[in-house]
C-alpha cells in the first residue's frame, strides 16, 4: 500500500520547474495597461527571456485580456509577480 502525499497548499505548488507559464490578466481598457502588466511581469524574469503577449478585448469594449507566456522558474517568482498584479489599480483579475 503506497503513502499518500499531502495536498498542496496551492495549485502553483503543481508546477514543475523551470516550465512556460501563461499567465491571464484582466484589466480595464487603456493605453497603459499593457505596458504596465508587461512592466511588472518583466521586473520578475530575466533579461533574455521570451516573452508572448496576445490580447482580447471584451464584448463591450471596456476589458482587455491578455495572456503573457513566460519561463517560471520558481514558486516564489510567481507568487511575486500575481502579488505586484494584485497591488497595480488597473488589474480586475488574474489566473
Amino acid at each position: 500500500m503506497s503513502e499518500k502525499k499531502p495536498l498542496p497548499q496551492s495549485a502553483l505548488e503543481l508546477i514543475e520547474f523551470p516550465s512556460r507559464f501563461p499567465l491571464k490578466v484582466f484589466g480595464t481598457k487603456n493605453e497603459k495597461f499593457e505596458v504596465d502588466v508587461l512592466s511588472l511581469v518583466k521586473a520578475h524574469c530575466s533579461v533574455n527571456e521570451k516573452i508572448e503577449t496576445t490580447s482580447r478585448e471584451s464584448k463591450n469594449g471596456k476589458y482587455t485580456a491578455l495572456t503573457i507566456t513566460f519561463t517560471a522558474s520558481s514558486k516564489d517568482q510567481l507568487e511575486d509577480i500575481y502579488q505586484d498584479l494584485h497591488d497595480c489599480d488597473q488589474v480586475v483579475m488574474t489566473l
